[in-house]
């Protein structure tokens, strides 16, 4: 079965570049789960939710489709990378108490993924998929930030996209849910720092393939008239779903 891979290519910068996720956000999600045995992190990535998760659960396995993405994961005891895909996972029965899916969901295949969490799940285990949107950092920046992806490299964002910028509202999820905390991923960042998150963004490396250039050298040029270089707080709203089986 294949997958959709948007992201093998920049695999290095999204190692280097995307933010952690927040503390309090991974603690209350493991706080949910029936136990702490194993926790199971797919399409990990390079790795930020299954090391986080770690400090909670005796073993995380993190699953990925790329190759690429898992030469450049985080090491860490307690860790597990595997190479596998969200609807096939390589697990027995009644076997995990989590499951969970970082900034990832809306590319699964909705139907497997959740007969997969249903078949490896504990009674009692734990499904949670978030998702954060564009950063926020002040009107000025918002602004020139929101033009450049609705206009810019819009027309290159692949469809999932659409569940992230609903913030998972409609993103399919047949469990039982409760309510979930306000989250908020920040951090101290500047200029330089939110250019190589860009890169990591999909529609950007789509945009440079189509066009034959890269479009974020006149977007720097754009931000210096309102950000200067100084370090700023950074925000991105987080939106969580978790169900129990």
């Amino acid at each position: 079965m294949s997958f959709k891979d948007h992201f093998s290519r920049q695999s290095a910068a999204y190692s280097r570049y995307r933010p952690g996720y927040p503390p309090e956000l991974i603690a209350w999600i493991a706080g949910r789960a029936p136990d702490r045995r194993l926790a199971l992190d797919c399409a990990t990535g390079n790795g930020q939710a299954a090391v986080a998760l770690a400090d909670h659960f005796d073993a995380v396995v993190a699953l990925d489709g790329s190759a690429s993405q898992l030469r450049n994961a985080v090491a860490r005891p307690g860790v597990a990378y595997v190479a596998g895909l969200a609807e096939r996972l390589p697990l027995a029965d009644r076997s995990v108490s989590l499951v969970a899916a970082a900034q990832a969901a809306h590319w699964f295949d909705f139907d497997r993924f959740h007969a997969e969490c249903r078949r490896v799940l504990v009674p009692g285990g734990v499904v949670a998929a978030w998702t954060y949107e564009k950063f926020r950092v002040d009107a000025a920046v918002d602004g020139i930030i929101d033009r450049f992806y609705a206009e810019t490299v819009g027309s290159f964002w692949p469809p999932e996209r659409r569940y992230v910028e609903e913030g998972y509202r409609t993103l399919p999820f047949p469990w039982s849910e409760g309510p979930v905390p306000a989250f908020e991923l920040v951090t101290e960042w500047d200029l330089d720092q939110v250019m190589n998150y860009l890169t990591t963004w999909s529609s950007v490396q789509r945009f440079k393939d189509h066009h034959g250039r890269d479009p974020l050298p006149d977007l720097r040029e754009r931000l210096l008239l309102v950000w200067p270089g100084e370090a700023r707080r950074v925000h991105w709203p987080i939106h969580v779903r978790l169900g129990r089986a």
